[in-house]
């Protein structure tokens, strides 16, 4: 089982982003959660997720913007589980706090904690996706996300009026290819951590 904790940085000198997020998060059907985001104390938010894809995923989309710490608690829940996010407890809760502390100082602002080694490895690749993505230009965002949606070379040049040597150019600067690879091992890792 997986518990998100997810902390906003920088807090105190801007706007709380708190309720705007876990409004998105909450309605994103395609990533299903086992209990939804909430508030848990401040600029704090939780969720509990059954699945290794979906928590990595949305780990990696929070602490890539730069807006969050994001720690990755691995384990057992205590059964029942509640409805409320909040009144839950067990190890997978306590480790998040563990890794949401050492994310605020962490690589990319994201840790994770768990009792197999395999989450000190997911760790050390979710570190390294987060800072090449926090380093990509706009224009490799740009070229990279329409990647992601699908979209053919040739597609994204004519949607961004370039050529597709150029969108060969920004994938390749923002090490689109390998972070998809990147990111396939870093799930897997964390998907081997919950066993």
């Amino acid at each position: 089982m997986f518990v998100l904790t997810v902390d906003q940085r920088r807090s105190r000198s801007r706007e709380d982003l708190v309720e705007d997020a876990v409004d998105v998060l909450n309605s994103d059907s395609a990533r299903p959660l086992l209990r939804r985001f909430e508030r848990t104390a401040g600029d704090e938010m939780q969720a509990v997720i059954a699945d290794a894809s979906v928590a990595g995923g949305i780990a990696l989309d929070l602490a890539t913007s730069n807006n969050w710490s994001v720690g990755i608690g691995i384990g057992t829940v205590d059964d029942p589980l509640p409805e409320s996010t909040r009144a839950g407890s067990g190890q997978a809760f306590e480790r998040a706090r563990e890794a949401v502390t050492a994310a605020k100082t962490a690589p990319g602002n994201i840790a994770v904690s768990g009792a197999r080694t395999e989450a000190g490895h997911a760790e050390a690749v979710l570190q390294l996706l987060v800072s090449v993505a926090r380093k990509r230009s706009k224009e490799a965002r740009e070229a990279g996300e329409l990647s992601d949606q699908g979209l053919t070379q040739q597609q994204i040049a004519e949607r961004l009026g370039i050529t597709q040597q150029a969108v060969s150019s920004r994938l390749h600067s923002g090490l689109w290819h390998e972070w998809r690879r990147g990111q396939t091992v870093a799930l897997a890792l964390l998907e081997g951590a919950d066993r």
